[in-house]
């Protein structure tokens, strides 16, 4: 269980690396944004390039930080039944949970947009839009993203089974909502 405990820290610490670093296209994409704008409006001139890298930065903010806010538990789940669980039955909703929801469907969203991705490499596709952007960067982000949550969700589900076993403490309950 060690051995898998620490690689559970070594994902932890790909998905931090990556999320904090991914952070930083919204700077980006809201400069290019308001740049795009006050060029469209006070010059007149505009490009459907910087439209297409706000659309690519916007996609990228979301598919490259997912396997971020599971690590920080972001994701939507049904609260209302999660939380009245024990700290055991948290371990256990989020280890069947992770085994077959999240592992199944992340695994095959990565599989089934690589060959979209590769299609697009291959023939080096670009936007059929005037000045527009090749198509590859954006379609890897795809195979990457998901494949980025999935190695978290395997992450968690190994934290979950430390928890389970005993080779990781039980999380603090949380505090109690006021009636």
């Amino acid at each position: 269980m060690n051995g898998l405990l620490a690689l559970a820290r070594l994902i932890d610490r790909l998905t931090e690396t990556v999320g904090r670093t991914a952070i930083w296209i919204v700077l980006v994409a809201t400069l290019i944004s308001a740049g795009n704008a006050l060029s469209r409006y006070v010059l007149g001139e505009s490009s459907n390039a910087w439209l297409e890298i706000q659309w690519y930065l916007f996609g990228a903010m979301f598919l490259l930080t997912a396997g971020y806010t599971l690590k920080h538990n972001g994701h939507v789940r049904i609260d209302i039944f999660y939380n009245r669980l024990g700290p055991r039955g948290r371990a256990w909703t989020d280890l069947l949970g992770g085994l077959f929801f999240l592992l199944p469907m992340a695994v095959l969203l990565a599989w089934l947009s690589w060959p979209m991705f590769h299609e697009a490499w291959v023939t080096q596709e670009m936007s059929p839009d005037a000045g527009g952007l090749a198509r590859w960067p954006v379609k890897l982000l795809l195979p990457v993203g998901f494949a980025l949550l999935a190695l978290q969700g395997v992450a968690e589900i190994i934290k979950r089974l430390g928890v389970l076993t005993g080779h990781v403490a039980l999380p603090r309950e949380p505090p109690e909502e006021p009636v």
